[in-house]
This record gives structure tokens, C-alpha cells and sequence, in this order.
């Protein structure tokens, strides 16, 4: 006999519920929490982009690929969508060293640096062990501070995308563009 996966009462039937996203298997005491998943739609969804020859699905299916693949083609060829990690920097792999060695060089203990940074001693400790990453602000503040930059090199990501350059195997290496 089947069991509730939220309760875990055994029932004869249970229905298909979808609750914080998941699709769960529940008896009529728990699928309040969520809403009942359609058997009807799921199955028209699925038929939707198969690749059986049925008139009414190929149809739809083979209108919506000769679009999108049309619209793909021409215009995502010869430029990369932008994303939200366009606009942020990446923390240097040696941030930590960085800022010790500018700390000691200009003198400073790692109290008297927290002090004008206005910041605790104990998070110069931590990032100077690499125990944790700057915040923004604080990498800003260190920047100006220790004069200094805590950040990878400017053009490192459309190196990425030009594929080929590095010794390791990535995705772009192995992908098929279509141009």
C-alpha cells in the first residue's frame, strides 16, 4: 500500500501534489498544503515537444522549434546574453596574501588597519587567513586603503567564451555552436 511522502500514512490512493515546487505523492489530508498537480497537462506538455509524428503535436512542436532555432540563429551568434555575474567582480584566488603583504608593508597591524577601515579586527584576521571572502564594501575599503586590487584580471571572461585556449576541458570545448 502506498504511502504519504509528507505523513507517511499508508492509503489506497494518493494524489499528486506540488508544494514549494515539488511534486509529492499525498493523501487527502495533506494535499491541502499544496496544489493538485494535472495528469491531463502534464501529458499534453510532454507531448508538446516529443518527436512522435502525430499531425496535431509534430505541428506544434515543429513550429515552435523552426522559430525559436530562426530566432537563435540570427540573433545569438555573435553575442553573449548578459547576465547579473557580468556585473561582478571576481575576488582574486591570492586576495589573502595581497592584503597581508600590503598591511605589512605599509606598517600597519591588522588592528590598526581594522580601525581605519572602521571594521573589526577579528574580519582582518579571517580574511587574511582566507577564512572568507570581502564584502564589497569592505574589498572597496581595503582597495583604497592598501592601494591595492583584490580583483582577477579585466578581460578574463570573454577569453572564456572564445573556447580553445585553456589545457582543461570545459563545455564550451565541447559543444557544437550552431553559427
Amino acid at each position: 500500500m502506498p504511502q504519504c511522502e509528507m505523513c507517511g500514512s499508508e492509503r489506497p490512493s494518493l494524489t499528486t501534489v506540488k508544494v514549494e515546487g515539488a511534486e509529492l505523492e499525498l493523501c487527502d489530508d495533506c494535499k491541502e498544503f499544496g496544489t493538485e498537480v494535472r495528469t491531463e497537462s502534464s501529458s499534453s506538455q510532454s507531448t508538446k515537444y516529443s518527436t512522435s509524428s502525430s499531425s496535431k503535436s509534430s505541428g506544434s512542436s515543429g513550429g515552435s522549434t523552426a522559430s525559436s532555432s530562426g530566432g537563435g540563429s540570427s540573433g545569438g551568434s555573435t553575442r553573449r546574453r548578459r547576465d547579473m555575474f557580468d556585473d561582478m567582480d571576481e575576488i582574486a584566488s591570492d586576495y589573502d596574501q595581497r592584503i597581508r603583504e600590503a598591511r605589512e608593508g605599509l606598517g600597519l597591524s591588522q588592528e590598526e588597519l581594522a580601525g581605519s577601515l572602521n571594521e573589526k579586527a577579528s574580519l582582518i584576521r579571517k580574511l587574511e587567513r582566507g577564512d572568507i571572502l570581502p564584502s564589497d564594501d569592505v574589498r572597496k575599503k581595503l582597495e583604497r586603503k592598501l592601494e591595492i586590487s583584490l580583483v582577477e584580471g579585466g578581460d578574463t571572461d570573454d577569453s572564456e567564451w572564445s573556447g580553445g585556449s585553456s589545457t582543461t576541458t570545459t563545455l564550451g570545448d565541447v559543444v557544437k555552436r550552431k553559427d
